[in-house]
């Protein structure tokens, strides 16, 4: 195991990205080959605790993570979009923002049924983001078997939400 300190590499930034929040940035980690390397190794270490026929990340920072642990685990990789994003037939969910509603996609081609899924973000907060895409995949025959995250915001309490296993790689209050 490295040596690498990933808090090092997460800048907090005040009143981001409006007053009053503390935004947890992930750019320093990722403009880092060893960080991001070593951030690798711990998702795929848990990952591979599992049977996994898909890694499936989340608009839009969970693709960065989504598309590496795919290949390390030689498997495809789904992207779970935002509204107005994916072309063709559509699985659609909808859930609740702070203010207002939005939804997340994925495409009715994909074979998901009775696969077994590892969701991957960068975030946790609330946990309706991550709830939504676990249930949009469960609902249409797939498994999610575990969710991932590189940041978790324990004090928000949203991985009570997931029906899923958990990982997170780092905690802030």
């Amino acid at each position: 195991m490295s040596n690498i300190n990933l808090y090092n590499y997460i800048e907090s930034i005040s009143d981001f990205p409006k007053k009053g929040i503390l935004f947890r940035d992930i750019s320093p980690l990722l403009a880092n080959f060893e960080a991001i390397s070593e951030l690798r190794n711990i998702f795929l270490n848990e990952a591979l605790k599992y049977k996994i026929d898909y890694v499936a990340g989340i608009d839009a920072r969970g693709f960065l993570f989504s598309t590496l642990l795919s290949q390390d685990l030689k498997v495809g990789s789904i992207l779970i979009r935002k509204p107005d994003k994916l072309p063709g037939e559509l699985y659609t969910r909808a859930y609740k923002l702070e203010y207002g509603e939005s939804n997340l996609s994925i495409k009715k081609s994909l074979d998901i049924k009775n696969k077994n899924i590892i969701l991957i973000d960068d975030l946790l907060a609330t946990g309706g983001t991550l709830k939504c895409a676990e249930d949009l995949i469960n609902d249409n025959g797939g498994n999610v078997t575990l969710s991932m995250v590189v940041i978790e915001l324990v004090s928000l309490k949203g991985r009570h939400k997931l029906s899923s296993n958990f990982y997170s790689v780092l905690k802030y209050d």
